[in-house]
């Protein structure tokens, strides 16, 4: 197994996360601090997001979440409400790394500064503002700035309190801005780059190929796309569940408590009635000392606890609740004692029970007197019979209001660690998957064959990523690397073979033209010298702009090696007519003229054997058409101008000079310059134009050919 190194990848990538983790911290603290400190001073700013905004800027995603998201965690520890705000401390985080990857925030631009703020008031200011809404409905303070904007004229309370929360935290976040702005201004770049995580997982790439591996190519959807679509779904999925189950077990929690906190208070209040005396108390004799003493305690016991709504008494009967005490309260006056109260709804399921003085469970009921939970404990005499019910009815509103409150908290929890867990995962799917592969598809994409150079290099690039992730995606390294190893070294052996093939193909070609030339008797390093010719034309036409669609380096080098072909039909004309020392006659210089169509066939056949052979279609081009004219007075088949292919009008050009300046057994040959003249002076009859100019233009070179052979055949004119 592979050891981590002293100065491995893995090793330098660990201390420099420990780093980036201290930073974190350190901007955790900055929070906290600037928060407490406003608070001391009491300033009308939080400064709770001065380390978060500075995360973003200097760390990115991850470390501005991570600052962002324990800021709050670590207040409501003292400040239980700093998690419902949790959510937004994170959403700015979030918008400040969108807004630094766009912009500079820092003091050099104050334009992006103070729109930063505006951005961040809306979600400081905005949201925060709804929260309270959800939790308490709307309501002014008369000391605060939304009731001063109330009085101004802003006579709608959501409003002015929204505007109230704007404003508010719009001054927080300028002051924020300003101090992020002085923060990043004056600290050092080394320093800067301390918050940033590294997950490189292989060679760090330069920020160019950076930014090209983190393209989103994909046909349909990208692996990352698809990685944090399916991550997100489980989260949500996963958070629904648990924001369901918890807030159903916290009700229950709740209500239970509720409960058990209101039997007790009926029960006390049962033990402080006197159940001999409630027969006195109905007849109408109640204005005595213990009564009130009873009433006194009972009014004790319900302003122990703002919970309790009402106290009361009652004598359960057939025909209703017959009033033995009632509490009065702001809200609502006691009944009179003897007054016979309705039975409640609710309560109908339990009438049988009360009816022979039994306990029953505490109920739920929602009736005029609003939501309520009552207890009714059985008030017994000395005999055992049950003279009275001593009931207590707790309000259930606050239970709504605490349910939201904590549903508030958990959306705040569960937003906070959905948003961390999610920026979290995207950089480890970054560094783990989305990098090293595409890094291996921009590596494997440029690959070059056409020399032994290039395939070296393409082979050490794939080698230089150095993907070390220990996962499937290491894997695939491994086997592309070699793939890509063997493939070259393929290739490689191909592309020799491949040459040996070609320069066989050309030797033969060149024996071949020779077995053709040795029987004619006039010529001397024909083959050779033309071939020399025509690559000079083609290039000088290249060189000159002229026919640039087909002279591409394929189409140069068919010529080229196929033109020592273009006599190849000779082979079939008899020796006396090839060898005669003097002028042919018409008969014989006709049969003469049969190389050209002879040569076609013969070539024709070839390719019919080898049907992809792109030198051969030049080769027969050339066979049969160079003796074909520009004006159309050639032969065989008379074609004129472009309709004579390229190649065809190159070689007219090299045959015909090369005839005038060679000794011949029935001439002498030609001065260089005489043979310059006929050929420009055939321009537009016997040859194209710009092949002329381009052959005329290359005169040194074609002298130098010239000279070379001339020299190496002898007064015969037999090459050597």
């Amino acid at each position: 197994m592979k050891q981590k190194t002293e100065n491995s990848p893995e090793k330098r990538s660990g201390n420099r996360n420990l780093i980036a983790l201290c930073m974190c911290g350190i901007g955790i603290a900055i929070n906290l601090l600037l928060s407490t400190a406003a608070g001391a001073l009491h300033l009308p700013l939080y400064l709770d997001t001065v380390g978060t905004v500075c995360a973003a800027v200097m760390g990115g995603p991850l470390s501005a979440v991570i600052v962002g998201f324990f800021t709050n965690i670590l207040k409501s520890i003292t400040d239980s409400s700093a998690l419902y705000y949790g959510v937004l401390n994170v959403l700015i985080a979030l918008a400040a790394c969108y807004m630094a990857r766009r912009h500079p925030l820092d003091l050099k631009h104050p334009d992006h500064l103070l729109k930063a703020a505006c951005i961040f008031s809306l979600i400081g200011g905005g949201i925060g503002t709804l929260i309270p809404w959800f939790l308490e409905g709307v309501t002014l303070d008369s000391a605060s700035l939304a009731a001063t904007l109330y009085d101004m004229g802003i006579r709608n309370e959501a409003c002015a309190q929204m505007l109230s929360g704007l404003l508010s935290d719009f001054l927080d976040k300028a002051v924020t801005m300003l101090l992020v702005g002085l923060i990043v201004q004056f600290l050092p770049q080394r320093v800067r780059t301390f918050m940033q995580f590294s997950g490189w997982m292989q060679t760090p790439l330069s920020r160019e190929d950076s930014e090209a591996a983190r393209k989103n190519d994909s046909r349909v959807m990208s692996l990352r796309t698809k990685i944090m679509l399916v991550l997100s779904v489980a989260l949500v999925a996963v958070s629904l569940g648990a924001t369901s189950i918890s807030i159903i077990m916290y009700r229950k929690a709740l209500i239970r408590d509720q409960k058990q906190m209101v039997q007790g208070v009926a029960r006390v209040a049962a033990s402080a009635v006197h159940a001999e005396k409630v027969n006195d108390y109905l007849s109408g004799n109640y204005e005595t000392a213990d009564y009130r003493e009873t009433k006194e305690i009972l009014y004790s016991l319900r302003n122990s606890s703002p919970d309790i709504e009402y106290i009361y008494v009652y004598r359960i009967k057939e025909d209703g609740c017959h009033v033995v005490f009632d509490l009065d309260t702001p809200d609502t006056p006691g009944s009179e004692v003897g007054e016979v109260i309705p039975f409640d709804d609710a309560f109908e399921p339990y009438l049988p029970r009360l009816l022979k003085g039994r306990e029953i469970d505490p109920v739920e009921s929602d009736g005029r007197y609003g939501w309520l939970l009552t207890a009714y404990a059985p008030v017994y005499d000395v005999r055992g019979i049950c003279q009275c019910y001593a009931a207590a009815d707790v309000s259930m509103e606050h239970l709504a209001v605490m349910q939201r409150s904590f549903f508030a908290e958990l959306v705040s929890l569960f937003l906070g660690v959905f948003i961390l867990i999610f920026v979290f995962v995207r950089w480890l799917v970054e560094y783990h998957i989305i990098l090293p592969v595409n890094s291996i598809a921009m590596s494997t994409g440029t690959f070059a064959y056409d020399s032994e150079k290039a395939r070296e290099s393409s082979i050490e690039r794939i080698r230089e990523l150095n993907i070390h992730t220990g996962d499937e995606v290491e894997n695939l390294y491994h086997a592309i690397a070699k793939t890509s190893d063997d493939s070259m070294r393929y290739v490689a052996d191909v592309q020799e073979k491949t040459n040996q093939l070609a320069q066989m193909q050309r030797s033969l070609i060149i024996v071949l033209a020779d077995i053709v030339e040795s029987r004619d008797k006039n010529t001397g390093a024909h083959i050779r010298k033309t071939a020399g010719y025509t690559e000079i034309i083609l290039h000088a036409l290249r060189k000159k702009g002229y026919y640039t669609e087909q002279l591409n380096d394929d189409y140069i080098s068919d010529v080229v090696n196929s033109a020592p072909l273009h006599d190849i039909g000779k082979i079939q004309v008899p020796d006396a007519i090839l060898n005669k020392p003097g002028r042919l006659e018409d008969d014989e210089y006709a049969i003469m003229k049969t190389h050209t169509t002879a040569g076609r066939d013969i070539i024709s056949q070839a390719i019919a054997l080898v049907p992809n052979s792109g030198y051969l279609n030049e080769a027969r081009n050339l066979a049969a058409f160079h003796h074909e004219k520009w004006d159309g007075s050639g032969y065989p088949e008379g074609i004129a101008g472009e309709d004579i292919p390229l190649s065809a009008r190159v070689m007219a050009v090299a045959d015909v000079f090369d005839a005038l300046v060679s000794k011949r057994s029935y001439k002498k040959p030609m001065s260089f310059e005489d043979a310059m003249k006929i050929i420009q002076d055939g321009a537009g009859k016997h040859f194209d134009p710009l092949v002329v100019k381009a052959f005329v233009s290359e005169e040194k070179a074609v002298r130098r050919i010239e000279q070379k052979f001339s020299e190496m055949t002898n007064d015969a004119g037999c090459f050597r």
